[in-house]
């Protein structure tokens, strides 16, 4: 396959290209985020690897789009588009915090659509059947800028939050309708996934636990693997990680077979 056949879109965003790539992965921003999140990933990748974004709406150059507060919505949007790439491309998907959960729900569709997955990793997020108790979007912005500090690897450079008003006026929204979307998640039963699953966790996140994030095994019936890195909730941001990560989705990459049973 080649590039030039994978063409972006409002939704998929181009992050490293490659002229002749053996897998395409796609990479969805946690809440709050944008594609800019994954532009360090992607330049750790070596050849044979084309790395692309989602852009959620409401946000950068999508700050005018309507939001979308249902994250099974953003999926479905995410999986229309690569729905439409070429049959011949060997999709894989990663998702981090909010972000693996609309990961998982595109798979979903991608595989209902007739299309295999080759790779699902899903970071920093406990398995679907997890329902959050909190209701931060529907409280003050201190609220949610709280939040963001205790996850922020860095909480000072939050705190620009609370003395910026005109910055927290175009952050927030995003960030509010993105912890409505998580908030009110609600996993619909179904078939688990025939695309093997890899679960990524840190030492020090305070969202997911090791066993929250083994339950990821139980929607699919294929291989299942659990990574953990030193850090934080945002762990895959720190410099001495961020080589890691991609070494391991690649060398996962290099051995994935679709359908693979457990």
């Amino acid at each position: 396959m080649s590039a030039h056949r994978l063409p972006g879109t409002t939704w998929l965003r181009e992050l490293r290209p490659d002229p002749a790539p053996e897998t395409v992965l796609v990479c969805f921003p946690p809440g709050g985020g944008s594609v800019g999140a994954y532009r360090q990933l992607a330049r750790r990748f070596g050849a044979g690897t084309a790395v692309f974004g989602v852009q959620y709406p409401g946000r950068q150059d999508r700050l005018g789009d309507p939001p979308v507060p249902a994250l099974t919505e953003l999926a479905g949007h995410a999986a229309t588009d690569l729905l439409a790439w070429p049959k011949d491309v060997r999709l894989a998907i990663f998702g981090h915090s909010m972000g693996a959960t609309v990961a998982y729900e595109t798979a979903r569709r991608v595989e209902a659509g007739g299309r295999e997955v080759t790779h699902l990793f899903v970071s920093g997020r406990p398995a679907p059947v997890h329902e959050e108790a909190g209701r931060l979007h529907e409280g003050p912005d201190e609220g949610l800028i709280a939040e963001l500090e205790r996850l922020s690897n860095d909480p000072a450079s939050v705190r620009i939050l609370r003395d910026e008003p005109g910055l927290a006026d175009l952050v927030l929204p995003a960030v509010r309708t993105d912890y409505r979307a998580v908030e009110t998640y609600r996993h619909q039963t179904g078939a688990p996934l025939r695309t093997p699953i890899t679960a990524l966790i840190s030492s020090s996140d305070p969202t997911t636990s090791t066993d929250q994030a083994g339950q990821w095994r139980d929607f699919t019936t294929a291989d299942f693997d659990l990574a953990t890195f030193e850090g934080g909730h945002f762990y895959l941001d720190l410099p001495e990680n961020i080589k890691a990560l991609a070494d391991s989705i690649t060398r996962a990459l290099a051995t994935a077979s679709p359908g693979h049973s457990k």
